[in-house]
């Protein structure tokens, strides 16, 4: 299919390919139309039976954004003549929920409870480098700098590299697990180390599942990327400067890095406190002042 090729050239992650792909078949087996008749009118109709499959909005606006991209192939690349049916108020309003994050007490729980070098590694590289869970899983031997005690992340979210460092006990519980780690050709870091795929890399997948092992077994409501935006969170709270969180984080916007603020209670709390301070010091001679 063109569209595939074009999706690839544009360096899109597989994963996105599918995806997109995946969207635009279920749209066209729902069409009652040829494609180039399609019109914003049909766009309502189909978002109707999507919101009547109780899909989440997230999944719908995913949806309707693959849709577009086809369009724009279509007008762009393929040169049809043709005005692309999604409009803006077509995407549904999103919820916004703050970044969840742990309390130092949760963190010494969940830990407390993590058992295995392994376990311990993977998720302390969460918690101190804020690595996503597909950056975990997909991390390589040689991707790791010792000495100067950082990462390359390579081909991150977005497909972007980017360099981030490790904390003494991250380096320690990395260190721990590297030398009881099997000799292996496999370059990738974590193992699975149990059942016929013993000596594999392990998924995404697999590690998501021994979160949600400590999940129950802590009674925590907790995922792996609670443990990034806790890192996030602490780092905020030290006063790291936002653009440092943005760059180890690996995000594009500031605005996404900004989000951290409304949840870092600590900090707004002891910038009120310093504030008001100076305040009451300068207001300390006026005639109002009690």
């Amino acid at each position: 299919m063109n569209w595939r090729r074009s999706l690839k050239r544009r360096n899109c992650a597989p994963n996105t390919v599918k995806n997109y792909l995946n969207a635009l078949r279920h749209f066209v087996i729902w069409l009652d139309v040829p494609v180039e008749d399609v019109t914003h009118t049909t766009i309502a109709r189909y978002l109707d039976y999507l919101m009547a499959k109780r899909l989440k909005p997230k999944t719908i606006n995913c949806q309707v954004n693959s849709i577009r991209q086809f369009y724009h192939y279509l007008r762009d690349e393929e040169h049809i003549s043709l005005t692309n049916p999604i409009r803006r108020h077509h995407l549904l309003r999103m919820p916004r929920p703050l970044p969840r994050h742990l309390n130092d007490e949760q963190v010494e729980a969940f830990f407390h409870a993590v058992r295995g070098p392994r376990d311990q590694a993977m998720f302390m590289l969460m918690l101190r480098c804020g690595l996503r869970v597909e950056e975990v899983a997909h991390l390589t031997l040689g991707a790791i700098d010792f000495p100067r005690r950082r990462i390359l992340i390579e081909d991150g979210k977005g497909s972007k590299d980017r360099i981030v460092y490790m904390s003494n006990d991250a380096l320690r519980s990395l260190v721990v697990y590297l030398k009881v780690r099997p000799a292996s050709r496999v370059k990738k870091v974590f193992l699975v180390e149990k059942g016929p795929a013993t000596g594999h890399p392990l998924s995404i997948r697999g590690i998501q599942k021994r979160m949600e092992y400590y999940a129950r077994t802590t009674h925590l409501a907790i995922s792996c990327h609670h443990l990034r935006h806790t890192m996030a969170t602490q780092l905020l709270n030290a006063d790291a400067e936002l653009v440092t969180i943005q760059d180890l984080l690996g995000h594009d916007s500031i605005k996404t890095t900004q989000r951290y603020c409304r949840v870092s209670n600590l900090k707004v709390q002891r910038d009120y406190y310093k504030a008001m301070e100076v305040i009451m010091q300068r207001t300390a001679g006026t005639p109002n002042n009690p």
